[in-house]
């Protein structure tokens, strides 16, 4: 295949260049050709008359959607056998899974979707063991679980980041604070907020020459790196919050299990012995950052059984109103609020007012 030639290529070249500043130009050019031959991967053109490629694609459930994504044979089938009761075939050998295998908990009133998605190797996101289908339905997860064997974590854990990384999907990371603006004329305009340690204006004109941009409004609000930079004009990375499961814990030492547990992000647990799941649960449940709201009719008692689940980035008011049901919000006249997101309780409040997790909300609709 033509386009992975040439990311070898690209790949072998970078490896040689030494860093320093002489080389940041020729460097973030090779960085920038990468990007894009990548983003044929991840949206491969079209060809006419060929077979539409398998998808492992299910439909989005629940209030959100954890993908496990892992080497094959590290516990993934039991470890969602065991959480959401559904059976997924689990075997001694490799890639028992061939397709996605949904299934759902529900956990603190919300509903997740779990999906155990087939075993990824090494050059997953060049389209090995149909890695490219697995991690495409990975970009789609509000969490991925990383379930490693306790055995070889380290090893494991890089590979999967790599693929994962190539595939435009970003661990653990916020997007970084650059604004990105093209123009029709005027050239390309750098304003930087905080000192820089690796871009300049002329580092940044070279990236964006080879996207063939000269005309772009630039303004960098952190210390931001090429790749970065890179990531803001690609437009189409996805910043997934990640959980390293560190499965087959009964298999080594307590002092072995104190060193591991030092890697950020971790969860050490035993599938197949249901060891430690309540900490997976809850550390699941706090970077989901799900919004638990109830509702409470008027001349009644809230409803504390079934809330209304929102993602912490889309919950107030109108984002609660438009999940019960979109016809809602024409008719609002204001909401009665009581919780920690107000002062007074209860409190009105317009549509633009952002709740917080467990407050209790009572429409008051328009008088016709």
């Amino acid at each position: 295949m033509d386009v992975l030639r040439k990311i070898e290529e690209i790949e072998a070249e970078m490896a040689k260049t030494q860093k320093n500043k002489a080389t940041s130009a020729h460097l973030g050019t090779l960085k920038a050709k990468l990007a894009k031959l990548r983003r044929e991967l991840i949206t491969p053109k079209s060809q006419g008359g060929s077979a539409k490629e398998e998808s492992f694609e299910v439909a989005k459930t629940g209030d959100s959607r954890i993908g496990f994504v892992g080497f094959p044979s590290v516990g993934k089938s039991t470890l969602l056998t065991n959480l959401a009761g559904v059976y997924s075939e689990v075997a001694a050998y490799e890639f028992t899974t061939l397709t996605t295998v949904p299934g759902c908990i529900k956990y603190k009133g919300a509903k997740i979707q779990l999906l155990d998605l087939p075993g990824i190797i090494e050059g997953a996101k060049d389209g090995k063991g149909r890695g490219r289908q697995v991690i495409a339905v990975a970009r789609t997860a509000n969490l991925i679980f990383i379930v490693l064997d306790v055995l070889k974590p380290l090893g494991h854990k890089q590979i999967i980041e790599k693929e994962l990384e190539g595939f435009g999907i970003r661990l653990n990371k916020t997007p970084p604070n650059i604004i990105f603006r093209k123009k029709d004329k005027g050239g390309i305009n750098l304003q930087i907020m905080v000192p820089q340690s690796e871009l300049d204006l002329d580092l940044v004109k070279t990236i964006l020459l080879e996207y063939r941009i000269s005309n772009a409004d630039i303004t960098l609000r952190c210390d931001a790196t090429s790749d970065e930079l890179i990531d803001v004009v690609e437009g189409n990375r996805t910043y997934v919050p990640c959980i390293y499961v560190l499965n087959k814990i009964d298999q080594i030492s307590i002092e072995e299990l104190d060193i591991i547990c030092k890697i950020p992000h971790t969860v050490p647990i035993s599938a197949h012995h249901k060891w430690n799941y309540d900490s997976l649960l809850e550390k699941m449940w706090d970077y989901l950052a799900l919004v638990r709201i109830y509702t409470k009719p008027k001349g009644q008692l809230p409803d504390y059984e079934s809330p209304v689940v929102l993602q912490n980035k889309k919950c107030t008011i109108e984002d609660f109103c438009d999940k019960i049901h979109r016809s809602i919000l024409k008719d609002l006249k204001h909401a009665l609020v009581w919780g920690t997101s107000v002062k007074h309780q209860p409190q009105r409040v317009g549509k633009d007012h952002v709740l917080h997790d467990e407050d209790v909300v009572q429409i008051v609709k328009r008088v016709k």
